[in-house]
């Protein structure tokens, strides 16, 4: 929440969530090649247990890894506008040192980056802002989706918690309740589409969460018809959230703990 609204003002933001220690490197790439493409702050935000995780990883050569160039100015320094509008709200952008003057603030601006009080210019720079996730939402949407053709039952599930989310899936495939799991690699802007997709699909959705419940309510607002179809599993002590959690809850959810007797033995 504080990546996508912690700011003094109405700029788009977008924010990554890996779940291994592979995904904090590739992702790392992925933020840089946004915020150069989209010109807009890009937050990686790997959780406290990712942060702490070691993995064997294979990276990949030099040569493989993808890398986007920023927009370059065409025109002449003297017509250069720093901000200048675009279909995509996405205008060139010279480095600094290159010849092209402009100024940069924190302040609402006009297309050479100096503060402004006229409402013309400031409607121009928000409609510009908003125009950045609309018009590449695509681009902007990245999800990982798990057995969920099928599914009568989503998981909801990001960063680590999604590794026992995934696990969860497969041990109740395995006593007959059909679970699946989308999990976001960009959290902000939020997969409206996929999730949408999931909610229409899907009898029950569970979004199990090491807090007390932040996505789920971005999860809930897309399901304002149903709210009570939308399910929470909040753990705030310092452990992570098990696989054993998340079964049980899914389980309890689907009144299936009675019929399968004894299900956490034997694993």
């Amino acid at each position: 929440m504080q990546a996508k609204y912690g700011s003094h003002g109405d700029y788009p933001s977008i924010a990554l969530v890996p779940n291994s220690v592979l995904e904090c490197f590739t992702l790392t790439v992925k933020a840089f090649n946004l915020a150069e493409k989209y010109r807009v702050p890009v937050v990686l935000l790997p959780d406290e247990i990712i942060g702490h995780m070691r993995e064997k990883v294979i990276l990949p050569d030099e040569g493989e890894i993808e890398v986007f160039n920023r927009i370059k100015p065409t025109v002449p320094p003297e017509w250069y506008q720093h901000y200048e509008n675009s279909v995509t709200g996405v205008a060139p952008m010279a480095n600094f040192g290159e010849g092209y003057r402009f100024h940069v603030t924190g302040l609402t601006h006009d297309a050479y980056g100096f503060p402004t009080e006229r409402n013309d210019e400031i409607a121009s720079l928000m409609e510009k802002f908003k125009s950045k996730e609309i018009h590449n939402a695509k681009d902007l949407t990245s999800v990982e989706e798990y057995w969920l053709e099928d599914a009568e039952i989503g998981i909801f599930a990001y960063g680590s918690v999604s590794r026992s989310a995934r696990l969860a899936v497969r041990i109740l495939r395995q006593h007959g309740i059909r679970a699946g799991m989308l999990r976001p690699r960009i959290v902000w802007p939020f997969p409206k589409f996929p999730v949408e997709n999931m909610l229409d699909s899907m009898d029950e959705v569970l979004v199990p969460e090491m807090n007390v419940g932040q996505l789920r309510k971005e999860v809930e607002r897309l399901s304002c018809a149903n709210r009570k179809r939308i399910h929470g599993l909040n753990v705030l002590d310092p452990t992570f959230i098990t696989v054993e959690q998340i079964v049980e809850k899914a389980l309890d959810i689907r009144a299936g703990a009675a019929r399968i007797g004894g299900h956490l033995n034997g694993w």
